[in-house]
């Protein structure tokens, strides 16, 4: 199954009305788990799936890091961020980078904000994502929240894996195939960062933020 046919999986932009889903949703529980239930089979290299702006984005990532952490600490978030250097740091990635076949709590830190008097630094609470895998290749996906992504994690090197998806909003049912819409597309650097941790950078997403972080713990 490819990441167009995945059922409604993502993360939440802000501008859309955030992180509103509700955890216990039986529509959205019931779509997100018929999606794990089939994971992704493409399993060619992410360069020759990515488009050239996802591409061009996963080049900045560094560039997009910088900048977000220079905007959150301006905007009065700089506690938060030292107290936390393996989420924040751009360059706290171990070995390892996939994270196994299972169920994980996740949430969304927004940093940077895009536009002049948007907000430089917005945590949202935790909710739920699965990691689903098989011989062909590995899926990740939001199961609730208002906006959830669903896409697929390629081997990139043995610090960093590349996620390519794309975005599912409100009650919508299933996601648009990869690369149709821009604004739906989500490119990130899939990086391991504890022994039971996990972060998805994605830097300078379409909306509202120099880059977003989603965080993965098991559940």
């Amino acid at each position: 199954m490819t990441v167009a046919r995945l059922a409604c999986a993502g993360f939440v932009l802000m501008a859309l009305g955030g992180c509103g889903g509700k955890d216990g949703s039986r529509s959205l529980r019931s779509v997100g788990e018929q999606a794990a239930a089939e994971p992704t089979t493409d399993t060619r290299d992410w360069r020759a799936v990515a488009t050239v702006a996802d591409r061009q984005r996963l080049r900045e990532w560094r560039t997009a890091w910088v900048a977000a952490l220079k905007k959150a600490r301006a905007g009065g978030a700089g506690v938060k961020i030292e107290a936390d250097p393996a989420l924040y740091a751009y360059d706290a990635a171990l070995t390892d980078p996939v994270p196994p076949a299972g169920d994980y709590r996740c949430r969304t830190v927004k940093l940077g904000a895009k536009a002049a008097g948007g907000l430089d630094y917005v945590a949202y609470p935790f909710f739920r994502c699965r990691v689903a895998s098989d011989e062909n290749g590995v899926s990740l996906i939001k199961l609730t929240g208002s906006q959830r992504i669903s896409g697929t994690i390629y081997f990139s090197d043995t610090s960093r894996a590349v996620f390519l998806g794309t975005v599912a909003l409100g009650d919508e049912r299933s996601a648009m195939r990869y690369g149709r819409d821009a604004t739906r597309d989500v490119a990130g650097w899939v990086e391991r960062i504890g022994p039971q941790r996990w972060r998805l950078a994605q830097p300078y997403p379409a909306f509202e933020s120099t880059m977003d972080v989603l965080e993965l713990v098991p559940a």
